[in-house]
């Protein structure tokens, strides 16, 4: 009876543990990570899908910057709540790709088409002003008439007219295909605390994206995979292998969580 007792009260305390480290919202070790490597495949799913696909790569090439969201989920009738964890990455005068910020997006009125349950999404920023108005403060998108939103539904056929103008083009893709999507009033929020958990330091969006001052080893997948479908000959340069060494110039290396090869078995499927 007291060894039953014992072993009741010790998982009371194990599971009040996990229960006060998920509501203070500190990510466990390995979250980051695995976030990173969600957002990989969905740049391999979404940049190398399709027959229209080439549209896409020819925005990327001309992105000042790229946010992933591996998976949104839906609440109810529209996106709600946390809606999902994104990446940043920006890219440099030479080309080279940064190692990621972290943001969340959600709230407002951010929905799909009826019967669709959770999406990928990308974001190209294609210029300075659309990526300083992410990173200067919490961006909700529709808010400021300076930066205009093109979405790409349906499919990326067109994708280059529906950019015209469009200082921020998103695509969406859902259970294998590209989705209607309404960014309208949605919230976009840098993750501080995943962003010092990923890089072991105190370090702001700007510092990571546009000064490159930090560098984590664990991106590398998802930056060599932004280079490869971002560079003339699209997909079929992808299927090179990426280099050795893919510290751009100039970062310093720092901390990492984890690195290595994306193995997409290793993810939780999406549910």
């Amino acid at each position: 009876m007291r060894r039953l007792i014992t072993r009741r009260l010790a998982a009371l305390g194990l599971t009040l543990a996990v229960l006060s480290g998920c509501a203070g919202g500190t990510p466990t070790a390995g979250e980051e990570q695995a976030l990173v490597d969600r957002a990989t495949l969905s740049v391999q799913e979404i940049l190398g899908d399709g027959n229209d696909k080439l549209n896409a790569q020819s925005l990327l090439r001309r992105a000042r910057a790229a946010m992933i969201c591996p998976r949104l989920f839906r609440a109810g009738f529209f996106f709600g709540g946390e809606g999902g964890g994104c990446v940043l990455l920006g890219r440099d005068a030479a080309g080279s790709w940064s190692s990621p910020a972290f943001y969340s997006i959600g709230s407002g009125s951010f929905g799909l088409q009826a019967g669709i349950q959770d999406a990928q999404v990308l974001m190209l920023i294609m210029n300075q002003r659309a990526l300083n108005a992410v990173l200067d403060s919490q961006l909700k998108l529709g808010a400021d008439a300076s930066i205009a939103v093109a979405t790409v539904g349906g499919s990326v056929s067109g994708a280059t007219t529906a950019a015209v103008g469009g200082d921020i083009v998103a695509f969406a893709r859902a259970r294998g295909l590209f989705a209607g999507l309404t960014l309208e009033g949605s919230l976009l929020s840098a993750r501080s605390e995943w962003n010092r958990a990923y890089y072991r330091q105190e370090v702001g969006p700007r510092e990571i994206v546009v000064a490159m001052r930090v560098y984590n080893p664990g991106a590398d997948p998802l930056r060599a995979a932004l280079m490869r479908f971002g560079s003339p000959g699209g997909s079929a340069a992808a299927a090179a292998p990426a280099p050795a060494d893919a510290n751009p110039a100039g970062i310093t290396p720092g901390q990492t969580l984890g690195s290595g090869p994306v193995q997409q078995s290793t993810l939780p499927p999406l549910r």
